[in-house]
This record gives C-alpha cells, sequence and structure tokens, in this order.
C-alpha cells in the first residue's frame, strides 16, 4: 500500500462525503473522485502569502479551501448539520493548540460509524527527536485553557529542541545528541512566545510529539477518563527510512472495547 491507500482504505470516495482538514496543495482526497470539502485555518488567499517564501510550498496548487476552522468550532466553520463520513487530516494533528477540543469538534460533525484518517509524524525520525513526548496533563492543561493558538510552552519547546534530522540517520541507530543543529537561538525562541503570549499571534509549532506506542497510550488514557469516544479501528506503523504512521479513529459505543483497541495498537507498534 502506498500512503494514500492506507489513509483512505475502506472509503467508497465515489459515495462517501468527506472534510479533510489542512491539505494545501497535496490533498488526500481528491474532488474530482467525490464530494469533499477543504477546511484550513486560513483562506486560500491568506495561505497563498503565508507560504509565499516557503520553497516546500507550491503555492500555485493550494486548493480551494471551503472552510475555515480557527476562532469558530468546526460545525460553525462549515455550516449547516450535515454530518460526514469521513475526515482526514494527514499531519494535522499534531499542531492543534487543543487536542482534547479538536477531537470533539470533529465528533460533533461525524457520522456515528464514520472514521477519522490521520497521518503522523513520527518523533524518532523528525525534527522532533528531542522532544519528550505529550503527556495526559498535557493535553487537560491546554483544554482547560480553551487554547486556540499554541501555547507559549509548545513554541519554546519546538524552538530550544527542534534539531535537524535526517532520518535515515535515525533509522540506522541513535543519533549524537550534542551534534545535531538546532533550528532557533534562544533569542528568537523567546520572542516568539512573547509574540504569542502578549499579542495573541498564532505561531504554527508542533503542539504535540508521539510515537506511535505513545499515540496509543495517550488515546487509552482520554478514553478511559471520558475525555473521547474514538477508538482504534486501523493502524500501520512506521515504516523502515519513513517518517510518519497512520491511525484510524472510529466513535465506540463501549468504552472498555475502545480502550482495548488502543491497547492492541499500542501492543503492536515497534518499539
Amino acid at each position: 500500500m502506498d500512503r494514500r491507500q492506507k489513509i483512505l482504505t475502506g472509503i467508497d470516495a465515489n459515495s462517501a462525503h468527506g472534510i479533510e482538514i489542512g491539505a494545501l496543495f497535496s490533498p488526500v482526497a481528491l474532488r474530482s473522485e467525490g464530494p469533499i470539502i477543504y477546511v484550513d485555518h486560513e483562506t486560500t488567499d491568506g495561505l497563498r502569502k503565508k507560504y509565499r517564501n516557503d520553497p516546500q510550498v507550491d503555492i500555485t496548487a493550494l486548493v480551494e479551501v471551503d472552510a475555515v476552522w480557527g476562532d469558530r468550532t468546526l460545525r460553525a466553520a462549515i455550516g449547516g448539520s450535515q454530518r460526514f463520513d469521513y475526515i482526514v487530516a494527514s499531519h494535522v494533528i499534531e499542531h492543534v493548540p487543543d487536542l482534547i477540543s479538536w477531537l470533539g469538534e470533529i465528533r460533533e460533525v461525524l457520522q456515528d460509524g464514520g472514521s477519522v484518517r490521520l497521518a503522523v509524524p513520527d518523533r524518532r525520525y523528525t525534527f522532533d527527536y528531542l522532544r519528550r513526548e505529550s503527556t495526559l496533563v498535557d493535553l487537560i492543561h491546554a483544554n482547560v485553557l480553551r487554547a486556540r493558538i499554541p501555547l507559549p510552552y509548545c513554541i519554546l519547546d519546538q524552538c530550544l529542541n527542534g534539531v535537524h534530522v535526517d532520518p535515515h540517520l535515525a533509522w540506522a541507530g541513535p543519533l549524537d545528541s550534542a551534534a545535531l543543529k538546532h533550528s532557533h537561538s534562544l533569542e528568537a525562541a523567546i520572542h516568539v512566545a512573547r509574540d504569542a503570549a502578549r499579542n495573541g499571534v498564532y505561531h504554527d509549532v508542533h503542539c504535540w510529539v508521539f510515537t506511535p506506542r505513545s499515540f496509543a497510550e495517550l488515546f487509552e488514557k482520554m478514553v478511559r477518563l471520558e475525555l473521547t469516544d474514538f477508538g482504534c479501528s486501523g493502524f500501520f506503523d512506521t515504516l523502515h527510512n519513513q517518517i510518519e504512521f497512520f491511525v484510524h479513529l472510529t466513535p465506540y459505543t463501549d468504552r472498555e472495547l475502545a480502550a482495548e483497541s488502543w491497547a492492541r495498537m499500542r501492543q503492536s507498534a515497534n518499539v
């Protein structure tokens, strides 16, 4: 399977109604194949301006954004009362300021038998290499604050602990932490964190850091504490020399079964 097949397997894109969040210029779900709504944190014009100097983003190929999800809830952003069969978010979940609320807002617009398809970066092979994995306390803290932009702590953590990592070398064995090049200076890190804290400016960072195992452990805890009813209905582990894993989330009516699904994912994940 290629990554698109891992994300969309089991979905009939021709008939199912879906949402893709943060598609930018490389959507997983194509409008030419079926009904899809593209959601992002900015309008298409806003994204063009934001990424105009980013060589990694082809601003000429950006999808036409249908709904902007930021200060408003996802339901308010898309309007109406329609529920969707599936939702795709590729390399998005790690960016959301309040993960618990994000999952709740997705649940509000998802059919009871619907599915959320995630592609998630694996800390061990990305610039998050030196960062600690996110904990339940981290998630609850952001939820208590109802964060709509990344918290200063998250910004500082990425700026001060983010490093340049070659995933092939990371797969080959432990890297020399002292030799890794950091992405920001202390002064720059403090500047952007203060800008967020004082001015409410959105600085895009990885708010959450995962490995497949820590992701499953975290969701199992959230299920048992009734913070979400999502269970794991599909999992593709990080492949050799790759940087991402794939998880399918489905609402469960039985909380114990949902928790068990995350335990199975945790047990099957490579250490």
